[in-house]
């Protein structure tokens, strides 16, 4: 199957089965996502919607967050993954937000990188989510499920993955393509048993079809 015949048919599928795409993250601005984000590595969605109501109604803006401390912080992330270093990225962040950026979030991947515990990935999906541009974060899902689907057979980082995707993705649908990537990955293509009876995707999945 030619590459272009795989891409077009998943995301037609995709477009025609999954229309609405979105985070599963619970944010009210671009701060409270780029909090999330941030709390969200290596943690479920879930978790870090339990965790993050008393954390935003303590912090409601990047000021009041820049002002505290990392031990304050933790007492409200304890129950999320790697809370030491996240609570001192979380108080990093805001202090640059702050004095740097006014408190504003910028929309820019270049200028996001340089906020404390803000790596392309968060960078990434703050670009898309918040400012609708065509940015293609990879987490774990993306990686695995765009690998067995054919995209991206060689690559070996999730930048050549990130790379590969915006190069064969028409740009308009690129910042729900990153949420269909990472939701199959979710609740259909396992990492240890994929859901290959349940998917649609069957006739273009490279690992289907050579699985069954």
């Amino acid at each position: 199957m030619l590459k272009k015949e795989r891409y077009k048919g998943v995301f037609d599928w995709f477009e025609k089965n999954v229309p609405v795409a979105e985070t599963e993250l619970h944010y009210a601005d671009p701060y409270q996502l780029l909090v999330a984000v941030i709390l969200s590595a290596q943690c479920t969605d879930k978790r870090v919607n339990m965790t993050t109501p008393a954390l935003f109604e303590r912090f409601p803006t990047p000021q009041t967050l820049a002002i505290s401390t990392p031990e304050e912080v933790f007492n409200y992330i304890k129950s999320i993954s790697y809370p030491n270093n996240k609570a001192k990225h979380l108080v990093g962040m805001a202090q640059k937000l702050t004095d740097e950026f006014n408190g504003v979030v910028p929309s820019s991947v270049e200028e996001l990188q340089k906020l404390p515990g803000v790596g392309r990935k968060t960078a990434n999906v703050i670009a898309s989510v918040v400012f609708n541009k065509p940015a293609m974060a990879v987490d774990t899902h993306v990686f695995r499920v765009s690998a067995r689907l054919g995209f991206t057979p060689k690559s070996k980082t999730p930048l050549e993955t990130e790379k590969e995707l915006v190069k064969h993705i028409p740009e308009k649908l690129i910042p729900k393509a990153h949420h269909w990537l990472i939701l199959h990955g979710r609740y259909i293509c396992l990492a240890r048993k994929p859901k290959c009876l349940e998917c649609g995707l069957q006739p273009w999945c490279a690992y289907f079809r050579q699985e069954k």
